[in-house]
């Protein structure tokens, strides 16, 4: 070989954890940082002194990095000088043998050594290849290495659980299982509503290790197994909690102080018991706030993804196990779902980019059979026709695209940002439509949350797309009021049980679906609550067209007490919230601040709507298609109605058989055959100064009440 190989003198391009080695530090000299030793050290002859400020942590809070190479190094330097003595031994045996051979002048001498010099060339290719392959095993499990127990007394589990806790969890109270009916009952309800959008391990293992636990005899669970059971019983009993120190509260906090002592078995690092046991806690972390951070959990899962290589499919030739290579991929995407929802709801950038990532679906199982009858009696009734996670899966790719585009690319607008949105909006309307009808009504109706809180996100204005059109308002303003009024629902629903997985991030996203609606309330007010269309937008031939305004939920309330009835919805929400989450009662005084002054606007314009006369809702749509020269003449004919005698029976009976224009017509006809020469001329005069006021635009702008901040206008009207 020669002498200065990769393997002699291997280039490792790391940075120091800390600014300085302990050496250039003490003698206020510049450090290079140089691996092994820096310059000066080498210069000085004080390699071997060239370290960090202690060999287990560096200065400040940064884990010694230096010290895990270093011993791997040694480990890597020890192999290395085997494989050479083995090459010095090959070469040791063959003069003899060939001499003996060269000395019978024996033909066959020849081939023998050809063959000894080959094999010997194929063990050192060989060891060079591990040993090459073992560096770059280094740069992904250097960081697991740095947190065995012989390396530091701090191990990977007991590391999550300092950087991730907010407030310490209580001793549990008792070490004693619930009765087996209840954890089943528990099980059951995890394996409807949250299992079946997050399936990051096998059913059947979850109801083995359960029955295990209730068995007399002498049967050895890990820790792992341990953390399974426990925090599927406490993310079954946090997510039908509604109070902060109800019994399901309380039962929950109770279960997951029982697994944190099992966390280095369960969190141990290099196996995908530790991604498994990591989503469960990212799973009860939303479910409680107070006690564990889910921004951190869900980044520990997603470096421990990456560094086992789940983000990539393995080749053909390498697989095989099927049943392997579905479960790994089911926890790749449990993780990237995860992570998507959590980077989106805190409007932060995702943890690793599509770009980085070749996985295919996992296959479609349903509820798989639990293959234990004495568990699965009763659990689980039978396959289902549809997989929820899969197309969860799918809408959290279809997320993933244009939030990366929108939000995390450079803040320079899209050449064409509209034609995009249109398409995102598009994408996502066609996943809807695809969704089976097999599915749950919880289910259901969790997608369907997500689809409108989609709409809203994608449609809002951001750096790449600050224009927003009246059209784009009314879609915001639609799907808003859709979501605040189903979220309403689910939170006062009467049976918790009966309601998908909610967490603590649908307080977030029911907070930034409010703000929305007041955004777009103050900027264009008087057109969403006109209770006219806007047209849609031109699109270039070949662009996806807008997106369609959804029905509204109740066609006869109009949209003031639309508006105003959501606003209500909203601050009643974030205070049911406020009782299982006191992180929410401060978003809910926010929101009561902020929409003060809209509030008091749409009170004094609903108080000036019930003052007008009463219409129909035939005369209402009538309305719609006229213009606004024709709707003042004819309110203007209303008022005089109002004024004049009632007419006759027989003319109101004739009147019954004419639609409601024809009857405002006549109506204005007869009393115009009643009134004098001059009566005529004075009113005529009036309708025409009206008409001419309403085309210049006067009477749309001085709507009764007080305008919101920001309307059109730029000062406040009131009618006398």
């Amino acid at each position: 070989m020669p002498g200065s190989s990769f393997s002699d003198n291997p280039l490792l391009r790391v940075s120091r954890p800390v600014s300085a080695c302990s050496r250039c530090r003490a003698a206020k000299v510049k450090c290079d940082g140089k691996l092994p030793a820096c310059t000066a050290c080498e210069k000085a002859g004080r390699e071997s002194e060239c370290s960090s400020a202690n060999d287990q942590f560096a200065r400040g809070k940064e884990r010694s990095y230096v010290a895990a190479l270093e011993l791997r190094v040694e480990k890597l330097e020890r192999r290395l000088t085997f494989a050479r003595s083995r090459k010095a031994s090959v070469n040791l045996h063959e003069p003899d043998d060939l001499s003996t051979q060269y000395d019978r002048k024996d033909s066959l001498a020849k081939i023998r050594a050809a063959i000894h010099r080959k094999a010997a060339r194929r063990r050192e290719d060989s060891d060079i290849n591990s040993l090459v392959s073992d560096f770059g095993f280094m740069s992904v499990d250097a960081t697991s290495r740095d947190f065995e127990v012989d390396v530091s007394n701090l191990t990977f589990g007991r590391f999550v659980l300092a950087a991730s806790t907010n407030e310490l969890t209580p001793e549990p109270a008792e070490k004693s299982l619930p009765p087996r009916q209840e954890a089943l009952t528990m099980v059951q309800y995890y394996m409807a509503n949250i299992f079946s959008v997050v399936p990051a391990f096998s059913e059947t293992k979850l109801l083995t290790v359960l029955d295990d636990l209730y068995q007399q005899d002498d049967r050895v669970i890990q820790d792992s197994d341990y953390w399974l059971i426990y925090l599927v019983l406490a993310i079954g009993y946090a997510a039908q909690s509604r109070e902060r120190e109800d019994s399901y509260y309380l039962s929950a906090v109770d279960f997951v102080g029982r697994a944190l002592p099992c966390a280095d078995g369960a969190l141990g690092p290099g196996s995908i018991t530790q991604v498994q046991s990591l989503i469960l806690l990212t799973q009860y972390s939303m479910l409680d706030p107070v006690h564990f951070d889910s921004w951190y959990l869900i980044g520990f899962a997603c470096r421990a993804v990456i560094d086992m290589g789940l983000h990539q499919d393995p080749v053909q030739s390498q697989i095989t196990d099927a049943a392997a290579l579905d479960i790994r991929r089911r926890i790749f995407y449990c993780v990237y779902s995860l992570d998507r929802a959590i980077s989106m709801t805190h409007a932060r950038a995702f943890s690793f980019t599509d770009d980085s990532i070749n996985v295919a679906y996992p296959n479609s199982s349903g509820q798989r059979n639990a293959g234990r009858d004495s568990v699965a009696q009763g659990l689980i009734a039978g396959p289902q026709d549809a997989d929820p996670a899969l197309f969860l899966f799918e809408f959290r790719r279809k997320q993933s695209h244009w939030y990366q585009i929108l939000f995390q690319s450079e803040p320079k607008p899209l050449p064409d940002a509209a034609s995009f949105i249109w398409q995102m909006c598009l994408d996502m309307r066609e996943w809807n439509e695809s969704l089976p009808t097999t599915l749950s009504a919880p289910i259901h109706d969790l997608f369907d949350l997500d689809l409108r809180y989609s709409y809203v996100y994608c449609l809002a204005p951001s750096a790449r797309a600050p224009n927003i059109t009246p059209y784009t308002r009314a879609l915001i303003f639609e799907h808003a009021i859709a979501y605040v009024s189903a979220i309403h629902g689910v939170v006062h629903h009467p049976t918790p049980s009966h309601t998908a997985y909610y967490t603590y991030h649908d307080v977030l996203k029911l907070y930034f679906m409010a703000t929305q609606l007041v955004t777009v309330l103050n900027d264009g007010a008087d057109a969403l609550l006109s209770g006219v269309l806007p047209q849609a937008p031109l699109t270039r031939p070949g662009a996806a067209p807008p997106p369609p305004l959804p029905r509204p939920q109740n066609p006869n309330e109009d949209k003031v007490s639309q508006s105003l009835r959501c606003l209500q919805q909203v601050v009643e929400t974030l205070k049911k919230y406020g009782e299982r989450w006191e992180n929410a009662l401060p978003l809910k005084d926010n929101f009561e601040i902020m929409s003060r002054d809209l509030w008091s606007w749409l009170k004094a314009r609903k108080q000036m709507i019930e003052q007008r006369p009463h219409h129909s809702p035939q005369q209402q749509q009538h309305q719609q298609h006229q213009s606004p020269q024709q709707r003042q003449q004819q309110h203007f004919q209303a008022q005089q109605q109002h004024q004049s005698p009632q007419p006759q029976q027989q003319f109101q009976a004739q009147q019954q058989h004419q639609s409601p224009h024809q009857q405002q017509q006549q109506h204005f006809q007869a009393q115009q055959q009643r009134q004098s020469p001059q009566q005529q001329q004075q009113q005529h005069f009036q309708v025409q100064q009206a008409t001419q006021a309403m085309a210049h635009g006067n009477a749309m702008q001085q709507m009764p009440g007080v305008l919101p901040p920001g309307a059109p206008g730029g000062q406040q009207y009131r009618w006398a």
